[in-house]
């Protein structure tokens, strides 16, 4: 009887945390992204308005509008795509924050594979 006790506790209590999403920490600000592509570690840096997100990857600025969805939700549009594959609009969901990053994960629009990342808010 003890052990279906503790059971119950442990699932009641496990089942209340929730984590942290203090989205509209994150909604404007500068931040960087690093991912591995090929086996090399990649930087991005990239800074958003309420309404634009400016990246720099390579060198190369790209500037997408930002549709939000809600708090924790928005979409990226490419302002002035320079090929097929720069014209898809991302989707993208701020999972949990700390003080000073959020994990998300991403898709491209109507598409179901998404990817997950860590970006960094820097000063």
């Amino acid at each position: 009887m003890k052990y279906y006790l503790l059971i119950i506790i442990v699932v009641s209590l496990s089942s209340c945390y929730s984590p942290q999403r203090d989205c509209d920490n994150f909604k404007i600000g500068r931040y960087k992204y690093e991912a591995l592509v090929d086996g090399s570690l990649e930087k991005t840096i990239f800074v958003r308005s309420d309404s634009l997100q400016i990246e720099i990857y390579k060198g190369k600025t790209d500037t997408s509008k930002i549709r939000w969805l809600n708090d924790c939700e928005f979409i990226l549009t490419p302002v002035n795509p320079k090929s097929i594959l720069d014209q898809y609009q991302i989707h993208m969901k701020i999972l949990n924050t700390t003080s000073n990053s959020y994990r998300f994960e991403y898709n491209v629009v109507g598409e179901t594979q998404k990817e997950t990342g860590i970006a960094i808010k820097i000063k």
